[in-house]
Order: C-alpha cells, then sequence, then structure tokens
C-alpha cells in the first residue's frame, strides 16, 4: 500500500484507467520521447556519480558479470518454456522481450530506493546497458535457424519418372545479418546517451553532481509521473489489443519474472552481492523490454505476433512489476542479502 500511495504509481494507475475508459487522454509522442530521453540521461548521470564515489573494484565486476550471464541465461530459458505451446518465432519474440530489461520499472525502482533512503551502486546503471542487447542477438540467431530449417524442408525432391518435382512454397524471409544488428545493439541512441551521461559522471565527479543537481535530482520525481503517466495509457491499450490470450501465456507474464528474479537473487548469494544492488539486480531479471526489443523485433522477427510480446510485457508484466514486484524484489534483497 505504501508504494500504491507513491506520486508516480498513482499517476500510472491513473492512466491506465483512463485508457480502459477510452479518454481522449494522451501524450504527444515527441514529448513521450523527450521524457524517456530524459530519464535515460538522468539515470546515467547518476549511475556514473556514484560510480566517481565507488570506483571500479572487484563487486562491480563481479556484478557486471551476474548481469551478462543473465542476460545469456533467461531468453534461453524463456525460449525453451515458451516453444512448448507457441511457434519457434513467437517464441523466440517473447523470450528476447523478457531476456532484455526495462528502463522504466528500473528506475522507478532506483526512485523506490532513494525514497527510503537505501544505498545501492551506480554501477547498476551499466548493468542495465550491458543487458539489453545479448537476448535480441540470441533471439535473431534462433529465428535465423527456423528460417533455415524452413527452407530445407520445404525444398524436398520428388522424382517422378525422368522428371524431378520441386515441391516449394512461399520463400522464407532472408536471415538477419549479424554484424547490421551488433551495429544497430550498440550504436541505438537510447544506449548511447544512457553510457554517454554515465562517462560525464564518471568524468566530473562532485563537482558535476553539484551542478546537475536541478536537472538529475530536483526534476526528476515529476518527469517520471508524468512518464509513467504515458506508460499507464499505453498498457491500457495493450491489454486491449492482447485480447484474450492463453492462461498459459498470462501465467509466464507474472511467473516468469518471479522465476527470473529468484535466478538473480541465487547469484547475489552466491556471489555475496550487497542488498542494494542484489535488488536491482532482481529487478532488470525481472523486467521485460517494450521499446528497445520489440521496435528490433518488428524487423528482425516479423513473423512473430507484437500484439503478442508486447501485449505481455507491457499490459501485464509492467504493471506486475510496478505494483508489486518491485517491493517484493526489495523486500527479498534486503532481508536474505543483509
Amino acid at each position: 500500500m505504501q508504494n500504491l500511495l507513491d506520486p508516480a504509481i498513482l499517476f500510472f494507475v491513473f492512466g491506465v484507467l483512463a485508457g480502459l475508459l477510452k479518454s481522449n487522454l494522451e501524450i504527444p509522442p515527441a514529448i513521450s520521447r523527450f521524457l524517456s530521453l530524459y530519464l535515460l540521461m538522468a539515470l546515467g548521470l547518476k549511475g556514473g556519480f556514484a560510480l566517481a564515489r565507488s570506483g571500479l573494484n572487484a563487486e562491480v565486476a563481479t556484478t557486471l558479470g551476474c548481469a551478462v550471464a543473465l542476460a545469456v541465461i533467461v531468453p534461453l530459458l524463456g525460449y525453451q518454456i515458451m516453444r512448448r505451446f507457441l511457434s519457434g518465432y513467437d517464441a523466440a519474440a517473447i523470450a528476447a522481450t523478457y531476456g532484455s530489461v526495462s528502463a522504466v520499472t528500473f528506475i522507478t525502482t532506483l526512485q523506490y530506493l532513494e525514497s527510503r533512503g537505501l544505498p545501492y551502486g551506480g554501477h547498476m546503471a551499466a548493468a542495465m546497458a550491458l543487458m539489453e542487447s545479448p537476448a535480441i542477438i540470441l533471439a535473431v540467431l534462433l529465428a535465423n535457424r527456423l528460417r533455415q530449417r524452413t527452407a530445407v524442408a520445404l525444398t524436398g525432391v520428388v522424382q517422378a519418372g525422368a522428371g524431378v518435382l520441386a515441391l516449394g512454397g512461399a520463400p522464407a524471409p532472408n536471415p538477419v545479418s549479424l554484424g547490421q544488428l551488433l551495429h544497430e545493439a550498440f550504436t541505438d541512441g537510447a544506449q548511447l546517451l544512457l553510457l554517454g551521461a554515465m562517462l560525464v559522471g564518471v568524468l566530473t565527479g562532485a563537482e558535476g553532481e553539484a551542478m546537475m543537481a536541478p536537472f538529475s535530482v530536483d526534476l526528476f520525481k515529476g518527469m517520471l509521473a508524468f512518464f509513467l503517466l504515458d506508460m499507464g495509457l499505453t498498457a491500457a491499450r495493450q491489454l486491449a489489443q492482447l485480447g484474450r490470450p492463453s492462461p498459459l501465456l498470462l501465467l509466464y507474464a507474472v511467473a516468469g519474472p518471479l522465476l527470473h528474479a529468484s535466478l538473480a537473487l541465487g547469484l547475489a548469494l552466491a556471489f555475496g552481492i550487497e542488498p542494494g544492488s542484489g535488488a536491482l539486480l532482481m529487478v532488470l531479471a525481472a523486467s521485460a523490454s517494450y521499446i528497445a526489443v520489440p521496435a528490433a523485433l518488428r524487423y528482425a522477427i516479423p513473423e512473430a505476433r507484437p500484439a503478442l510480446y508486447l501485449g505481455l510485457s507491457l499490459g501485464v508484466t509492467f504493471p506486475f512489476n510496478l505494483l508489486l514486484g518491485i517491493p517484493l524484489y526489495v523486500t527479498l534483497a534486503w532481508r536474505l542479502l543483509a
């Protein structure tokens, strides 16, 4: 209840209700884009300033290593689960969506920790950046393998008398170039802004933090609330487009994040990660992308259904994490890692 009474969370709930009531309230796309860039820039600065205070050490390297491991394990696990009752392309798309991360869920968790005076490592912003791309790459590799198998199956040859009859069908889409995908992943504007802001924070340190406080601290809460209002409206639209999915998919949209957070908690316990960073690692593992990954998948895996992977991540998992998941992950981290 304390989390629900946070103004930013209440604006998200208000946005969902307004969307479900089919109100004409909307945030112009240009403003929504600006808010997203502002939050990433402020997040990068905060992480850079914190990293400048703490410096690089063994714990930072260990935590980043755990983040990369989760970015590989989670999508592979998700694909194996989804492949049992979905097509390979849909399974790969959902696995990528849940294997990547949600910057807004992460930023909301930072605000949750700061409002309660709970410490965390600034290097977790770098962990978020590292966890965004591996799931996309793995999903494209899986989709390319499926296309190759389909092409082989459709090129069967039946000999009839002296002639040869080729059994074919509609040609499968060409495999996506991995080099092109890697280039787009590492030159994405949002990713570069986050990393660039972190570098500025590291280089300027305490003096830069004091100068940028009116921008990265004072405005942050209001900007986050405005952005979550827009996310609430968008989540309501995605719920409408999702229709009536299989109960198994709805179960995965809730149980999947809990499983992924448990994997992160296990790694944090095994490697002695401190509670604040452990909580953020759990949140990153439990979150699902609804901006970067869906944009990439529309181009890379056009055979997958956007209403499915985007509807589940934004319409179900994002509200679940925002309202219930974040307090749960933070509480577990402080009880088991402290």
